[in-house]
């Protein structure tokens, strides 16, 4: 009983230290692209350097999930592309409206888990589709103008919610595939997809010539504490329920609405605020969309 206590714990605490850490690695990334490293380039850096340093200590967890590769690529290109997005969006965009956007992901986690894992909604499922579709409604309405994000940085963090709902939702249909391997194959994805970019936009390197000391110590440092967070989240949702889950990831709003406030002088108006409420509200309940007695195991 208390070493099931001990690992509860541990799981509880690093879904906090992952989600407190997303809630504030906003900000080096600024510190980068003011000190000439585009948000293309800082994405490849500090996903390579988790990749490079501690990806080959899981080769004998990726050769054992090797009849998966077709879904650890999806795996990796969904959450690469949640990553890649999510960090341009914040450089460009407001920090909280950034992340309001992206915690729509329980709306599009019920239609890919209808498709990928057969999950049927109950009620309490179509209630929380509501209340998440009216809070993005709530939040994005202007007189006269459709309810749509605004500019290219709104765009990047609702498609950076996509991409992290399927990854969720690929990462449950991967059940039983070592977490490290997981791991491994998020840092790639975000590797790869950030290396397309730079080849389409080799000026994103210029940097590299005139790259102080503490540039580079400032990359390797969000690179290291980007695969801290990795393994917490994957350590952590392997061991704790979905619904304590996303209640515990919703503390990521909260840390970085603070720092928003302190580091950017960043404030929602009364628009914002209603809407996230709505949003929240969503996400509390999004543990509750599905009936089990009409969940049905996909083949893999």
């Amino acid at each position: 009983m208390t070493s099931q206590r001990l690992q509860r714990t541990l799981a509880v605490s690093s879904l906090v230290y992952a989600a407190a850490l997303w809630g504030l690695v906003w900000y080096p990334y600024r510190l980068l692209n003011e000190a000439g490293v585009g948000g293309i380039a800082s994405g490849f850096f500090s996903y390579a350097a988790p990749l490079v340093l501690l990806g080959w200590l899981h080769g004998r967890a990726l050769h054992a999930a090797r009849g998966q590769w077709r879904w650890l690529s999806a795996l990796g290109l969904a959450a690469g592309w949640t990553n890649l997005a999510y960090v341009l969006a914040v450089l460009e965009g407001e920090v909280v409206r950034v992340l309001l956007l992206f915690y729509l992901s329980p709306l599009w986690t019920v239609l890919f888990s209808r498709f990928l894992l057969h999950e049927k909604l109950n009620r309490a499922g179509w209630a929380v589709m509501t209340l998440a579709a009216g809070g993005a409604l709530a939040m994005l309405w202007q007189p006269g103008e459709w309810p749509l994000p605004g500019n290219r940085a709104e765009w990047l963090a609702l498609s950076a919610g996509v991409m992290f709902a399927a990854s969720n939702v690929i990462s449950r249909h991967l059940d039983g595939v070592a977490e490290v391997a997981k791991s491994v194959s998020v840092w790639a994805g975000v590797a790869v997809l950030t290396l397309v970019g730079l080849v389409l936009q080799p000026a994103e390197l210029d940097f590299v010539a005139d790259a102080q000391t503490g540039t580079w110590l400032l990359l390797i440092g969000v690179g290291l504490l980007i695969g801290s967070m990795t393994y917490a989240v994957q350590y952590g949702l392997a061991r704790v329920p979905a619904n304590q889950a996303i209640v515990i990831f919703l503390s990521e709003l909260v840390v970085a609405a603070i720092a928003a406030y302190f580091l950017s002088d960043e404030r929602m108006g009364v628009q914002e605020w209603v809407g996230a409420a709505m949003i929240v509200t969503a996400s509390l309940f999004s543990g509750h969309m599905e009936d089990d007695q009409l969940k049905e195991k996909p083949h893999v």
